[in-house]
């Protein structure tokens, strides 16, 4: 098998190209935009025919090179399904096989670090690409993005400290300069998983990182969720990716989901659909919304225009995000949940109407 490490200096960020030597069949894992063209350069001088981009997760620290990777080469775009972005070609689960000439990938989901990760094995189980799940002497933070320290510990020692102790591990970032790791040196050196640590004592180092925020969350995250493009971008005569409309996460029940900060900043860009009942707007409301009851939105969406952008909302998420998945089913394609609802709107001091 062809098996080349290529390196981002901004983000850390390791990718890896992997290929058939006879069929050229190949895949690349975690491609960082800035480094597009380094890519497909190396994709075409070695003479591969690329068949599959597949991400860990969907990162923070960098933005995707999956949009333009397709456009250019054919290739399918993959990710987990639990909060993979919707213009992913491929929705993967938990023991699926991505395949390429005469080998193939394990797909392991590996979530802690966020919802959606995932490790990808080798079918001899001797190669394990393990994103941000677990590094070089460490682990992907669990304070932000669907992040639990109780998860990742299961994750690691289940679906990555259970391969054979030979098996090499690659990570998707190392910041000390080293390229490869083992699952025997992990289990013995790692020193937040490492050593035997227990569970508690593991979230207990989690939970006093205190580590900064993402640099470059604010712009990786909306644009990961399109597989890397801009909202206004097209690529080779691509339209614009569904969901560009807006920075939208599936949360793990595959409710479609937007911020309280980003719809305050965007409203008159999308109707605002209030499904409460008329009573508990007394309380307020966001500026704006139209009071279409939980029980009556699939009546009325029948007038609607099924390529508007919506914004459904209630107290805390629930009803919301039932409206917003019977909407998709009914093919609104840009449709999202207020996450939290109006709790969350008020804990965050956002102005209401009366």
């Amino acid at each position: 098998m062809l098996f080349r490490q290529l390196f981002d200096p901004e983000s850390a960020t390791y990718t890896y190209l992997l290929a058939d030597s006879e069929s050229r069949e190949a895949v690349i894992i975690d491609p960082v935009r800035d480094q597009v063209e380094r890519d497909a350069l190396l994709i075409e001088e070695l003479g591969l025919k690329l068949i599959h981009v597949l991400e860990t997760h969907v990162h923070a620290d960098h933005v995707t090179s999956a949009g333009i990777l397709r456009r250019r080469f054919g290739a399918k775009t993959a990710t987990s399904h639990h909060g993979g972005p919707a213009c992913a070609d491929h929705l993967l689960h938990h023991e699926d096989v991505i395949k390429f000439g005469k080998h193939a990938l394990e797909v392991r989901e590996t979530p802690g670090h966020t919802d959606g990760c995932l490790t990808y094995v080798t079918a001899d189980r001797s190669m394990a690409f393990t994103g941000d799940a677990l590094l070089i002497r460490g682990c992907g933070r669990t304070d932000f993005q669907q992040g639990d320290a109780h998860k990742l510990y299961h994750s690691v020692h289940d679906q990555i400290f259970s391969l054979p102790d030979a098996a090499l591990l690659y990570p998707a970032h190392d910041y000390k300069g080293r390229t490869v790791t083992s699952v025997a040196e992990e289990k013995a050196f790692n020193p937040r998983l490492g050593g035997g640590k227990s569970e508690a004592e593991f979230v207990q180092i989690m939970n006093n990182l205190h580590l900064a925020r993402p640099k470059k969350i604010d712009e990786a995250l909306p644009a990961n969720l399109r597989c890397g493009l801009s909202v206004d971008e097209t690529v080779s005569g691509e339209p614009v990716p569904e969901r560009a409309w807006a920075p939208v996460v599936r949360s793990a029940t595959g409710v479609p989901e937007v911020f309280p900060e980003w719809v305050l900043g965007h409203l008159g860009e999308f109707r605002v659909i209030d499904v409460r009942e008329p009573h508990e707007l007394a309380s307020g409301k966001i500026e704006g919304a139209e009071n279409v009851p939980l029980a009556t939105v699939r009546e009325a969406a029948a007038a609607w225009d099924p390529n508007q952008p919506l914004v459904t909302v209630c107290r805390s998420g629930g009803r919301s995000g039932r409206a917003a998945l019977d909407l998709e089913s009914l093919g609104f394609r840009r449709v999202a949940s207020m996450a939290g609802g109006m709790l969350l709107w008020a804990s965050k001091g956002l102005q209401t109407a009366r």
